[in-house]
């Protein structure tokens, strides 16, 4: 069943790199007493993923901010050190946290996974875009098709705000 409106993020474990390395992050501390933008999207360096979905999130970062947001995290079932890799390669490491969620724990609990195996690509993530407010979910936007990220953009998410 895919989280909606109302419900609490569910409890799991992802992973963030750090000055110290890797360290986990647990969804319940990461989501509690702040307003979150989190959007998902299938893989780092992925062309939609790489080239619209997240400069639109670092090009609104002053409006998302100026609209009450706290945070605006980046959700992938990927490795931290390949997130960590495109959190430096774009010039996004400061505006926008990337989360590693290498074994899907947390898109599976939401119900947001994708089978990309016909891509070579296993388990990842739909491509989406969330509102977060103390854990709990004000506003999800799914992406009806691959290759798009326009329900999920920043501009939509800044719209909806």
């Amino acid at each position: 069943m895919t989280i909606s409106v109302g419900d609490k993020i569910p409890a799991a474990t992802v992973t963030t790199m750090t000055d110290e390395g890797p360290q986990p992050v647990n969804s319940e501390d990461f989501f509690g007493g702040r307003k979150v933008v989190l959007f998902g999207v299938p893989g780092a360096f992925t062309p939609t993923c790489h080239n619209q979905h997240l400069p639109g999130f670092v090009r609104h970062l002053d409006a998302l901010k100026a609209k009450g947001v706290d945070t605006i995290a980046c959700l992938s079932v990927n490795d931290v050190f390949v997130m960590d890799a495109w959190a430096k390669s774009s010039g996004a490491a400061d505006a926008v946290t990337f989360l590693a969620d290498g074994n899907a724990e947390l898109t599976k609990a939401m119900g947001l996974e994708l089978d990309a195996s016909g891509f070579g690509m296993g388990t990842r993530s739909q491509r989406f875009a969330m509102v977060v407010d103390d854990g709990v979910v004000q506003m999800i936007s799914v992406e009806p098709q691959a290759g798009q990220a326009e329900v999920s953009g920043a501009e939509a998410i800044l719209n909806a705000l």
